[in-house]
């Protein structure tokens, strides 16, 4: 079956600081569409720290139903193009994505969890073919992190329509 992609980034860098929780990077396929969910292929993080000895940031990759505080509520929705079509045909999509939520979405559930160094940490990540994660309809992914001492953090995802 042919696909359609689309990528996702911060779009520059996201603070972060003070061992407080926030959601870096998130997509949600739309309300109006919601006969689709969100097929998560890939994802990458990295830090800009230069201090060798800082504790590792607790990275979080989140299914995510945002029944509160979707893309553009309490966080910067993306800006134009925002969600870029990679590969594919173009059918409408409703997908919406933002970064830098100041509160919360809800409900998060972690499926992925891991340490990074903030200390020029990088990591990306394909999900093996087969094992790829997808969301239930209407809703998506976040990413989160948590890191004890202020840094700032790049993200991006690739993902499909399921």
């Amino acid at each position: 079956m042919a696909k359609s992609g689309y990528s996702i980034t911060t779009e520059g860098a996201v603070a972060l600081g003070a061992a407080t929780a926030k959601t870096i990077l998130g997509v949600k396929s739309g309300a109006t569409t919601a006969n689709h969910g969100v097929d998560l292929k890939k994802f990458r993080v990295s830090f800009d720290g230069v201090t060798a000895s800082a504790v590792p940031v607790v990275v979080e990759v989140c299914l995510c139903s945002f029944s509160a505080n979707a893309p553009g509520t309490n966080s910067t929705a993306l800006a134009t193009p925002g969600i870029v079509q990679a590969y594919g045909r173009a059918p409408a999509t409703g997908f919406t994505a933002a970064k830098n939520w100041t509160t919360e979405p809800t409900a998060l559930t972690v499926i992925e969890s891991f340490l990074l160094t903030p200390n020029g940490g990088v990591v990306f990540y394909d999900w093996p073919l087969g094992d790829t994660p997808d969301s239930a309809l209407g809703e998506g992914f976040a990413i989160r992190c948590t890191a004890p001492a202020t840094v700032n953090v790049r993200a991006g995802m690739l993902f499909e329509r399921c």
